[in-house]
C-alpha cells in the first residue's frame, strides 16, 4: 500500500474495461490435488535462492504444500535477537485480502447484502445519489474513486518519507469521500483505489455498529486462530523493523490512519500460512459448515474478468491468473518500509507467504521472484 499502484506479473492497468463473471462461469475444478509429496530439496534450494535474490535486511518465504509447512529465512543483516519467522511483518495492500473475507462473511451472515449505498451508511441524512457507489464496488475497485483521496498529497507532504498516511485520519477519508464526485459511473470502470477500500471499512463499521478492527478480530482473526495478526504496532519485540530503498534507513513502523481496512494488518509468517490454509481447504477444516468456510469459499469465485481478452481475474479479495494446471490467487503490498506477497494455488495445495522488511524500487526481484515460485510451483 504505497501513494502509487503497484502492477504485478499480467496484471491490467488501471481503467481498462472489465465485464463481470456469471456465477455458472465460475465453477471450473478449483479442488486440490492429491499427489505430490514431501517437500524436495530441490524446492528448498528455491526457498533459499528466493531469499538470496530479494537483497533485504530480512527475508521470510514460507510455504505450505497439503499443510506441511516450510519457512526459511534469512538477509543481509544479522540474525535479531527474536527469530525471523517469529516477527510480525507489515502486509500493506495485501490486508484487503483479510477485507474481501471479511466482507463476504457479513454478507453470508445477512448482516449486509454488498448492495448498500456507502453514503447511506456514513451519512444516513444524506441524499443517495440515483447510482450510488456500493459496497460492492468499493471492494472490487470498480467505485470510480481514485487511488488515493483528494488531498492527500498536501496533507501528507510534511510526513511523506516517512508516515503520510497517519496524517490522514478516518474523518478526513470519510469528508474526502462524501464531497467527490467520480468521473465514471460506479460499476463501469475497474481502477485500484486504497481511497475506496478504506471507505469500504468506515462504511462496514457505521453500518454494523463495531469499529472495524473489532470487526476484524470477532468475525476472521479469532475464529481462525490468529493470535498473532493485528493492525497495531506493538514494538520492536514483535514487530520488524521497516527499511527504506536501500535496504538500510530505518524506517518507522506504519501507521495507516483512516485507510486501517486498505492496508493496516500486521502478522507473522505461521499466521499467514494459517490464513492461506484456510482458503486452500474450507471444508477441511474445524469451521466447516460455518459462514466462515461459506465466506472462504465465495473470497475465491470470481467476480470480474479483465485484461487482454478478459483472461485475467479479479474476486472481492485476490487476484486470479491462470496457470499450466490451475488458477493462483494473489495478492501483493508495501508500506514505506516492507513490502508482502500472499497466494495460494487450490490445485497443488499450496500456499506461500513472502514478507521483508525494505521497501524496494521498481523492477526489484523480491514480488516477481514470489510470484514465480508459487505459479511454477
Amino acid at each position: 500500500m504505497t501513494g502509487r499502484t503497484a502492477h504485478w506479473p499480467g496484471e491490467p492497468q488501471d481503467g481498462e474495461d472489465f465485464r463481470t463473471v456469471d456465477p455458472l462461469d465460475s465453477l471450473d475444478a478449483d479442488g486440490a490435488r492429491t499427489a505430490g509429496g514431501p517437500y524436495s530439496e530441490e524446492l528448498r534450494r528455491r526457498l533459499e535462492a528466493a531469499v538470496d535474490a530479494a537483497d533485504a535486511p530480512d527475508v521470510v518465504f514460507a510455504v505450505s504444500r497439503h499443510g506441511r509447512r516450510t519457512i526459511h529465512c534469512g538477509g543481509t543483516a544479522p540474525p535479531s535477537p527474536i527469530p525471523r519467522q517469529d516477527l510480525r511483518y507489515e502486509l500493506g495492500s495485501a490486508s484487503k485480502t483479510f477485507t474481501g473475507l471479511l466482507l463476504a462473511l457479513l454478507i453470508r451472515r445477512g448482516l449486509l447484502s454488498g448492495g448498500e449505498p456507502a453514503t447511506a451508511c456514513l451519512d444516513p441524512a444524506r441524499r443517495t445519489d440515483a447510482t450510488p457507489v456500493t459496497l460492492a464496488h468499493l471492494i472490487t475497485h470498480t467505485s470510480g474513486l481514485p487511488t488515493l483521496p483528494p488531498g492527500f498529497l498536501v496533507r501528507g507532504l510534511p510526513a511523506w518519507r516517512t508516515n503520510p498516511y497517519g496524517r490522514f485520519p478516518a474523518a478526513q477519508v470519510i469528508d474526502a469521500f462524501l464531497r467527490h464526485h467520480p468521473r465514471h459511473r460506479p460499476g463501469t470502470r475497474w481502477r485500484y483505489s486504497n481511497f475506496g477500500v478504506a471507505v469500504l471499512g468506515h462504511a462496514v463499521a457505521a453500518a454494523t455498529g463495531t469499529a472495524w478492527e473489532d470487526l476484524l478480530t470477532e468475525h476472521v482473526l479469532r475464529p481462525l486462530a490468529l493470535s498473532d495478526t493485528a493492525l497495531r504496532a506493538r514494538g520492536p519485540d514483535t514487530d520488524a523493523a521497516g527499511h527504506g530503498k536501500d535496504g538500510r534507513t530505518p524506517v518507522p513502523a506504519f501507521d495507516a490512519g483512516g485507510f486501517q481496512a486498505a492496508g493496516a494488518v500486521r502478522a507473522t509468517p505461521q499466521d499467514l500460512l494459517t490464513f492461506l490454509e484456510a482458503h486452500l481447504d474450507p471444508s477441511g477444516s474445524p469451521l466447516a459448515g460455518s459462514p466462515l468456510a461459506g465466506a472462504l469459499r465465495s473470497v475465491r469465485t470470481p467476480v470480474l474478468r479483465r485484461g487482454l481478452g478478459h483472461r485475467h481475474m479479479h474476486t472481492v479479495a485476490w487476484f486470479r491468473h491462470p496457470t499450466g494446471a490451475g488458477p493462483m490467487y494473489f495478492h501483493g503490498g508495501a508500506t514505506l518500509g516492507q513490502q508482502a506477497f500472499l497466494g495460494f494455488r487450490p490445485d497443488t495445495g499450496t500456499a506461500l507467504a513472502a514478507l521483508c522488511p525494505r521497501r524496494f524500487r521498481a523492477g526489484d526481484p523480491f514480488v516477481a521472484t514470489a510470484y514465480a515460485l508459487l505459479a511454477e510451483e
